[in-house]
C-alpha cells in the first residue's frame, strides 16, 4: 500500500535540510517525528485510524497519528508524571496499539515499553493542569505540539 501523494507546496514531511558550511542555524532542529515509524507502518496505522473513525479523513488522521508519536515519544524521554493524552491524540494511540508489533517496535526503537492505562469508567477527569504538563513536556522533548489536537 502507498502512501497518497504530499500537499502541493510541500517540502515533504520528516525531513530535515542540511545546513551549508559556514551556515548559521537560527533555530534548533526538531526531530523527525515521522522516522520513528517506517512509511509502510506509518501508512498502515494512518489507515486503521483511518478506519476506526470514517469521520477523519487521511489528512487529520495522519495529523493526529504524527501527534501520538510526539506524545508517546515525550513520555519515553520524559520523568514528569500526570502526562495525559487529548482524546484525537489517544484515538490514533489506540490505533497504533491495535498494531501490536508496529508498537512493539517503536517502543523498542525508544528504549522503553510506553504503557497506555484506559479510562476504568470513562467519566474520569485528568488532574487540573494535565494540558500545560503535557504539552510542557512535549516542548522539551524538543517537539512542537499541534495545539488544536489538545483541546
Amino acid at each position: 500500500m502507498s502512501s497518497p501523494p504530499p500537499p502541493p507546496c510541500s517540502a515533504g514531511k520528516g525531513e530535515v535540510p542540511t545546513p551549508a558550511v559556514g551556515a548559521i542555524l537560527t533555530a534548533p532542529l526538531r526531530p523527525a517525528v515521522r522516522d520513528l515509524l517506517s512509511a509502510d507502518d506509518f501508512t498502515i496505522v494512518t489507515a486503521t485510524l483511518a478506519r476506526q473513525h470514517p469521520e477523519l479523513g487521511w489528512v487529520a488522521a495522519e495529523q493526529r497519528l504524527v501527534e501520538a508519536l510526539k506524545f508517546i515519544a515525550t513520555i519515553a524521554r520524559s520523568t514528569a508524571d500526570g502526562l495525559v493524552p487529548s482524546g484525537p491524540v489517544d484515538a490514533a494511540w489506540h490505533a497504533l496499539i491495535s498494531n501490536t508489533a508496529i508498537y512493539a517496535e517503536l517502543c523498542a526503537r525508544l528504549g522503553t515499553f510506553v504503557h497506555h492505562y484506559p479510562s476504568v469508567t470513562g467519566t474520569e477527569r485528568p488532574a487540573p493542569g494535565w494540558r500545560d504538563r503535557t504539552l510542557a513536556a512535549i516542548e522539551a522533548a524538543g517537539f512542537e505540539p499541534a495545539q488544536e489536537l489538545w483541546t
